[in-house]
Protein backbone atom coordinates (compact mmCIF):
# COMPACT_ATOMS: atom_id res chain seq x y z
CA UNK A 1 0.00 0.00 0.00
CA UNK A 2 1.00 3.35 -0.84
CA UNK A 3 2.35 5.02 2.31
CA UNK A 4 0.54 7.48 4.13
CA UNK A 5 3.90 9.51 5.99
CA UNK A 6 4.13 13.23 5.92
CA UNK A 7 5.60 14.86 2.43
CA UNK A 8 8.92 15.33 3.09
CA UNK A 9 11.32 18.21 0.88
CA UNK A 10 10.98 17.57 -2.67
CA UNK A 11 10.57 14.51 -3.64
CA UNK A 12 10.21 14.39 -7.99
CA UNK A 13 8.98 10.86 -9.00
CA UNK A 14 9.47 10.51 -12.67
CA UNK A 15 7.65 6.96 -14.67
CA UNK A 16 6.36 6.08 -17.60
CA UNK A 17 6.15 2.81 -20.03
CA UNK A 18 9.59 1.09 -21.83
CA UNK A 19 11.64 2.98 -24.04
CA UNK A 20 9.80 6.45 -22.43
CA UNK A 21 13.37 7.88 -21.35
CA UNK A 22 12.35 8.51 -17.40
CA UNK A 23 15.50 7.18 -16.40
CA UNK A 24 17.45 9.56 -18.87
CA UNK A 25 14.54 12.59 -17.41
CA UNK A 26 15.08 11.97 -14.24
CA UNK A 27 18.76 11.55 -14.66
CA UNK A 28 18.91 15.39 -15.82
CA UNK A 29 16.42 16.65 -13.56
CA UNK A 30 18.44 15.39 -10.44
CA UNK A 31 21.68 16.59 -11.95
CA UNK A 32 19.34 20.53 -12.47
CA UNK A 33 18.20 20.24 -9.11
CA UNK A 34 21.22 19.08 -7.96
CA UNK A 35 19.23 16.34 -6.29
CA UNK A 36 19.92 12.26 -4.92
CA UNK A 37 18.80 10.52 -7.75
CA UNK A 38 17.41 6.61 -7.27
CA UNK A 39 15.71 3.83 -9.77
CA UNK A 40 14.14 0.98 -7.50
CA UNK A 41 14.39 -1.06 -10.73
CA UNK A 42 18.52 -1.29 -10.77
CA UNK A 43 17.85 -4.94 -9.24
CA UNK A 44 16.66 -6.24 -12.73
CA UNK A 45 20.38 -5.27 -14.10
CA UNK A 46 21.81 -6.85 -11.04
CA UNK A 47 20.20 -10.19 -11.74
CA UNK A 48 20.87 -9.93 -15.46
CA UNK A 49 24.15 -10.93 -17.61
CA UNK A 50 22.59 -7.96 -20.32
CA UNK A 51 24.11 -4.74 -20.80
CA UNK A 52 20.83 -3.74 -22.31
CA UNK A 53 18.10 -2.20 -20.21
CA UNK A 54 15.06 -4.06 -22.51
CA UNK A 55 16.67 -6.94 -22.37
CA UNK A 56 17.86 -6.90 -18.48
CA UNK A 57 13.98 -5.99 -17.52
CA UNK A 58 13.00 -8.77 -19.51
CA UNK A 59 15.17 -11.36 -18.32
CA UNK A 60 14.62 -10.73 -14.92
CA UNK A 61 10.99 -10.80 -15.01
CA UNK A 62 11.74 -14.52 -16.51
CA UNK A 63 13.62 -15.34 -13.14
CA UNK A 64 12.31 -16.44 -10.14
CA UNK A 65 13.95 -14.12 -8.55
CA UNK A 66 12.16 -11.44 -10.74
CA UNK A 67 8.77 -12.68 -9.99
CA UNK A 68 8.80 -12.89 -6.58
CA UNK A 69 6.51 -10.55 -4.48
CA UNK A 70 9.13 -11.02 -1.49
CA UNK A 71 11.56 -8.86 -4.06
CA UNK A 72 9.32 -6.55 -5.21
CA UNK A 73 7.91 -5.58 -1.89
CA UNK A 74 11.81 -4.72 -0.55
CA UNK A 75 12.11 -2.53 -3.76
CA UNK A 76 8.85 -0.75 -2.79
CA UNK A 77 10.06 -0.44 1.12
CA UNK A 78 13.34 0.94 -0.21
CA UNK A 79 11.82 3.37 -2.50
CA UNK A 80 9.36 4.73 0.26
CA UNK A 81 12.66 4.68 2.49
CA UNK A 82 14.51 6.74 0.38
CA UNK A 83 11.57 9.08 -0.83
CA UNK A 84 11.36 9.53 3.42
CA UNK A 85 15.08 11.42 2.79
CA UNK A 86 13.81 14.22 0.45
CA UNK A 87 15.71 16.05 -1.61
CA UNK A 88 15.65 13.35 -4.41
CA UNK A 89 13.90 12.47 -7.63
CA UNK A 90 12.97 8.70 -8.14
CA UNK A 91 12.20 6.83 -11.40
CA UNK A 92 10.17 4.29 -11.32
CA UNK A 93 7.75 2.17 -13.20
CA UNK A 94 5.65 1.90 -9.95
CA UNK A 95 6.93 5.10 -7.91
CA UNK A 96 3.59 7.00 -8.75
CA UNK A 97 1.70 4.77 -7.27
CA UNK A 98 4.11 4.05 -4.36
CA UNK A 99 5.17 7.63 -3.28
CA UNK A 100 2.00 9.55 -4.64
CA UNK A 101 1.68 10.41 -0.84
CA UNK A 102 5.37 11.18 -0.13
CA UNK A 103 5.89 12.92 -3.57
CA UNK A 104 5.87 16.51 -4.55
CA UNK A 105 5.96 15.90 -7.88
CA UNK A 106 4.25 13.37 -10.27
CA UNK A 107 5.80 13.14 -14.09
CA UNK A 108 4.46 10.65 -16.18
CA UNK A 109 6.28 10.58 -20.20
CA UNK A 110 3.36 9.54 -22.37
CA UNK A 111 5.60 8.49 -25.18
CA UNK A 112 4.01 6.51 -28.62
CA UNK A 113 5.47 3.03 -28.95
CA UNK A 114 7.15 3.99 -32.57
CA UNK A 115 9.09 6.62 -30.68
CA UNK A 116 10.30 4.39 -27.69
CA UNK A 117 11.29 2.05 -30.31
CA UNK A 118 13.19 4.53 -32.58
CA UNK A 119 15.05 5.71 -29.36
CA UNK A 120 15.48 2.23 -28.08
CA UNK A 121 16.69 1.32 -31.55
CA UNK A 122 19.41 3.88 -31.43
CA UNK A 123 20.47 3.70 -27.65
CA UNK A 124 20.76 -0.46 -27.86
CA UNK A 125 22.16 -0.39 -31.55
CA UNK A 126 19.25 -2.74 -32.59
CA UNK A 127 16.73 -2.40 -35.73
CA UNK A 128 13.41 -0.32 -34.71
CA UNK A 129 11.39 -3.20 -35.56
CA UNK A 130 13.08 -5.47 -32.63
CA UNK A 131 12.81 -2.64 -30.34
CA UNK A 132 9.58 -2.45 -30.56
CA UNK A 133 8.87 -5.92 -30.60
CA UNK A 134 10.82 -6.34 -26.90
CA UNK A 135 8.97 -3.13 -25.85
CA UNK A 136 5.51 -4.79 -26.18
CA UNK A 137 7.33 -8.05 -24.95
CA UNK A 138 8.17 -6.03 -22.04
CA UNK A 139 4.87 -4.52 -21.16
CA UNK A 140 3.37 -7.38 -21.71
CA UNK A 141 4.83 -9.24 -19.21
CA UNK A 142 5.84 -6.54 -16.77
CA UNK A 143 2.05 -5.46 -16.98
CA UNK A 144 0.58 -8.93 -16.12
CA UNK A 145 3.27 -9.44 -13.47
CA UNK A 146 2.59 -6.84 -11.75
CA UNK A 147 -1.45 -7.08 -11.95
CA UNK A 148 -0.94 -10.68 -10.05
CA UNK A 149 1.48 -8.92 -7.61
CA UNK A 150 -0.47 -5.69 -7.18
CA UNK A 151 -3.75 -5.75 -8.47
CA UNK A 152 -3.54 -3.11 -10.59
CA UNK A 153 -2.41 -2.13 -14.23
CA UNK A 154 0.40 0.13 -13.85
CA UNK A 155 -0.01 2.22 -16.95
CA UNK A 156 -3.42 3.67 -14.41
CA UNK A 157 -0.17 6.06 -13.12
CA UNK A 158 -0.77 8.18 -16.19
CA UNK A 159 -4.06 9.53 -14.13
CA UNK A 160 -2.71 10.35 -11.09
CA UNK A 161 0.43 11.77 -12.33
CA UNK A 162 0.61 15.94 -11.80
CA UNK A 163 2.27 16.16 -15.07
CA UNK A 164 2.05 14.09 -18.57
CA UNK A 165 4.24 14.82 -20.65
CA UNK A 166 4.30 13.57 -24.66
CA UNK A 167 8.08 14.27 -25.72
CA UNK A 168 8.17 13.08 -28.84
CA UNK A 169 8.97 16.01 -30.22
CA UNK A 170 11.07 17.24 -27.49
CA UNK A 171 14.72 17.14 -26.80
CA UNK A 172 15.93 16.13 -23.45
CA UNK A 173 16.42 19.78 -22.27
CA UNK A 174 13.29 20.64 -23.76
CA UNK A 175 11.76 17.77 -21.79
CA UNK A 176 13.19 18.62 -18.77
CA UNK A 177 12.46 22.11 -18.94
CA UNK A 178 9.15 21.80 -19.26
CA UNK A 179 9.16 19.92 -15.73
CA UNK A 180 10.96 22.74 -14.52
CA UNK A 181 8.72 25.09 -15.35
CA UNK A 182 5.52 23.18 -14.14
CA UNK A 183 7.45 22.63 -10.54
CA UNK A 184 8.28 26.14 -10.80
CA UNK A 185 4.42 27.42 -11.30
CA UNK A 186 3.61 24.28 -9.14
CA UNK A 187 5.45 26.00 -6.27
CA UNK A 188 4.19 29.95 -6.79
CA UNK A 189 0.92 28.99 -6.96
CA UNK A 190 1.08 27.45 -3.57
CA UNK A 191 2.87 31.18 -1.94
Amino acid sequence: MPSKQKKTKTVIVVSGPPGSGSTTVAKALAKRLRLRYFVPGKLHKKLSKSKKESEAALETWRTKKGRSKKTHKERDKLQIKEAKKGRIVICGKLSIHFLRELSDYKIWLDVPLKVRGRRTAKRDGISVKKAMEEIRERQRIERRGWKRIYGFDYFYQKKIADLVIDSSELTLKQTVNKILKFIKSKKSSKN
